[in-house]
């Protein structure tokens, strides 16, 4: 039945509706965005998101928000569309650093900044965090540990054709933490299932002590962050 709805479009999409006030964050990453964003300019860009779960839902839902949802997942695209009205801008791109201009353009003030994308995080937190967003959520990968290291930028970065286990991606918690603090930002929250970093002007978290494993990849695969480090620490990282 899961797969039929799945592989349906009208099928699909009305599942998506009835789930639509339901929308969230992987855990409770939707709720910390709104406590931390009350003071914030009331726009938002949120960089990788499936229609039903993603980091700024509540905001989307908020009629007083407009925003920017981008991916390059030609359906996820065409049914978030289907979804959102107008105040909601959907973009399909695989981005890279070379096309990361339109952003500006159409958000020159960002409240919310979001990037989850299994890839390139660090590199495109790095290009546009000077556009100076209120709060920063970012995803980062529990595998690195407290490495402060992050993959090598690679434009056309698949986590899948890196590595089989698709764990060697991102960027750790300190090595985000660093770049965020060179522009006056400090750790403000972490989710609870250790998926994303949030940051703000105030933020005083100690990255070191606030760091904790992705509850749901040690949950599928059974296996703990330190195995999952093992795995991949002979691939190239670059040390921030």
């Amino acid at each position: 039945m899961r797969q039929m709805i799945k592989e349906n479009t009208a099928l699909r999409r009305m599942y998506y509706r009835l789930q639509k006030l339901r929308a969230k964050g992987q855990s409770d990453e939707a709720r910390i965005i709104a406590a931390l964003s009350k003071d914030a300019p009331r726009t938002f860009v949120e960089l990788g998101f499936h229609p039903i779960e993603f980091n700024c839902a509540y905001l989307a839902r908020d009629t007083t928000w407009r925003g920017m949802l981008i991916d390059g997942n030609a359906r996820q695209v065409a049914d978030a569309r289907a979804l959102f009205p107008s105040r909601i801008k959907i973009v399909e791109a695989f981005l890279t650093l070379e096309n990361l201009g339109f952003i500006s353009l159409d958000f020159p003030q960002i409240g919310v900044l979001s990037i989850d994308i299994d890839g390139n995080d660090y590199w495109f937190l790095e290009k546009l965090i000077d556009a100076a967003p209120a709060v920063i959520c970012v995803e980062y990968n529990s595998t690195l540990g407290l490495e402060s290291i992050t993959v090598p930028y690679d434009p056309s970065f698949d986590r899948h054709e890196k590595h089989p286990s698709g764990w060697y991606h991102g960027a750790s918690l300190l090595a985000l933490s660093k770049l965020c603090a060179s522009r006056g930002y400090g750790l403000a929250a972490v989710s609870s299932a250790g998926v994303n970093a949030f940051f703000t002007k105030n933020g005083t978290l100690d990255p070191d002590k606030s760091w904790r494993p992705n509850s749901f990849r040690e949950s599928f695969s059974g296996i703990c962050h330190h195995r999952q480090w093992d795995e991949i620490r002979h691939l190239p990282f670059v040390e921030i």
